[in-house]
């Protein structure tokens, strides 16, 4: 039996997901991978607790959903900012789901390279440091002798970048199309229905599908983050936000919507990497194909090679579990390989 000590940032949906999951799952892993993962620091906006023991995962969850803070659990240390995390105990594998920053990265990026630089692993879910720091990251993890994995930043459970990188050997990608965020998909599916924008919105935050600020999603924004990190893991291109042209649905009106429902189409909001080029935007798509399917709280992406042909994935990801589950099985690809 290998024990994983692990470091958990961030104990928002996600992490708190994760918590159940490896509760539930305790037994299947021990048993199939020879894999425990023993909780020896947590982190939240409030500071840090260590226990070299282990927290219990399910206590960490109850607690949390009580409206506890780390501050008031056992192990608090007042004298250890978040980014400092790392000082405070010995680990081997950091699940990394901050708040995302992506003006400086914030304690998720601080954190990341301090883990690497030090050895430890580190799996993503938060997309900031990714975007901002691709390259560095890899860099790190490499002199480091870390892993750096990070499946569960883009399409949450969907396996996008794992299928890109381990499953097309010698193939040429040719492009690369996809539906990411789910919010302006359930947007605009709402003003299929004859919606305004406005209705849509208000409906998909009541959901809790939106954020009270969802910017990021109708702009655009969180959908050129995904497609920057899915260029520069699969096709290995090397861009930033500045290489993509992003347009968001903000401006879509619902007449336009609806007359092009009328003729056979839907309007989606596509991310696209082909011939070098990378956009995001507000797409007409004839209702035959495949992401004209993507409906509602969907994601999908296809992806055109020359030998394996064109693969369509699709995810339907109302909450958190599969972003979670990704997370996990980041986990296991790095210490099952070092097991076996």
């Amino acid at each position: 039996m290998q024990i994983i000590r692990i470091a958990l940032v961030g104990l928002g949906s996600v992490q708190r997901s994760l918590l159940k999951i490896l509760s539930d799952k305790q037994g299947r892993l021990s048993k199939e991978f020879g894999l425990s993962f023993s909780i020896v620091a947590i982190a939240d906006s409030s500071g840090v607790a260590v226990n070299e023991a282990g927290f219990d995962p399910i206590n960490i969850l109850d607690r949390k959903i009580a409206g506890k803070r780390v501050c008031e659990f056992d192990g608090f240390r007042g004298d250890v900012a978040v980014g400092d995390i790392l000082d405070a105990c010995e680990c081997d594998l950091v699940f990394e789901a901050s708040p995302v920053d992506l003006k400086t990265g914030g304690v998720g990026l601080n954190i990341c390279r301090k883990a690497l630089t030090k050895g430890i692993s580190v799996v993503l879910a938060n997309k900031a440091p990714l975007v901002l720091a691709f390259k560095e990251l890899h860099r790190l993890a490499d002199l480091g002798n870390a892993e750096l994995k990070y499946s569960a930043t883009v399409c949450g459970g969907l396996p996008v970048l794992n299928v890109g990188r381990r499953d097309f050997p010698v193939a040429d990608i040719s492009e690369i199309n996809g539906i990411f965020n789910s919010t302006s998909n359930f947007i605009l599916d709402s003003m299929a229905a004859g919606k305004s924008f406005d209705v849509a919105l208000d409906e998909a935050q009541e959901r809790g599908i939106a954020e009270a600020d969802p910017s990021l999603d109708i702009e655009g924004w969180d959908t050129a983050n995904k497609l920057s990190i899915i260029a520069n893991t699969i096709l290995g291109a090397d861009i930033g936000l500045d290489d993509i042209a992003v347009q968001g649905i903000e401006q879509v009106e619902v007449d336009f919507v609806l007359a092009e429902k009328a003729k056979g189409n839907a309007v989606k909001l596509v991310a696209s990497a082909k011939n070098g080029k990378f956009s995001v935007g507000p797409k007409v798509i004839p209702q035959s194909e495949f992401l004209a399917q993507c409906t509602g709280w969907e994601m999908a992406v296809e992806i055109h090679t020359d030998i394996f042909g064109i693969n369509y994935f699709k995810l339907w990801e109302r909450e958190p579990t599969p972003t979670a589950a990704s997370m996990l099985r980041d986990a296991v690809h790095i210490f099952s390989s070092r097991v076996n």
